[in-house]
């Protein structure tokens, strides 16, 4: 793991958008179904509701399977949700990230996506391809 000069994990931030054909409600509760997280981010292996705040899921990076514990920090209907890994001795890697949602003309909505990670620069090569995955998801049945 990469460490900065502190001797503390480095940070590495990574963002991207995409426009999905579906209304905003559609796109945030199909965003909102954590278990369908391995359907479109493939470092996620498997996820359990916990509660309405929290899910643990497993995490595939670099090769090694992690388990961690998510928090729901924030959520706006519509248009904003943010969490972040709970960390312990057995997961010490940190995992953030903000999605928000602006409805655009002809039922369609941006998606824009910011994730902040100790993972490494995997999370910039991954959030094109789970961004994609995502608008496929939802347009190939966008009444969830």
């Amino acid at each position: 793991m990469k460490r900065n000069a502190t001797g503390r994990n480095a940070r590495h931030v990574a963002q991207g958008s995409i426009v999905v054909k579906a209304p905003v409600a559609d796109v945030y509760k199909r965003w909102l179904a954590f278990e369908d997280y391995p359907k479109f981010i493939t470092a996620i292996k498997r996820v359990r509701k916990l509660d309405e705040n929290h899910f643990s899921a497993s995490i595939a990076f670099h090769g090694e399977e992690h388990e961690a514990i998510f928090e729901i920090m924030l959520r706006v209907p519509e248009r904003r949700l943010a969490w972040r890994t709970i960390s312990d001795r057995r997961a010490p890697d940190h995992l953030a990230g903000v999605v928000s949602f602006a409805s655009r003309p002809g039922q369609s909505t941006c998606v824009n996506l910011k994730l902040t990670s100790t993972f490494g620069g995997a999370v910039s090569h991954r959030i094109d391809k789970c961004l994609h995955n995502f608008k496929r998801l939802v347009e190939a049945a966008p009444n969830v």
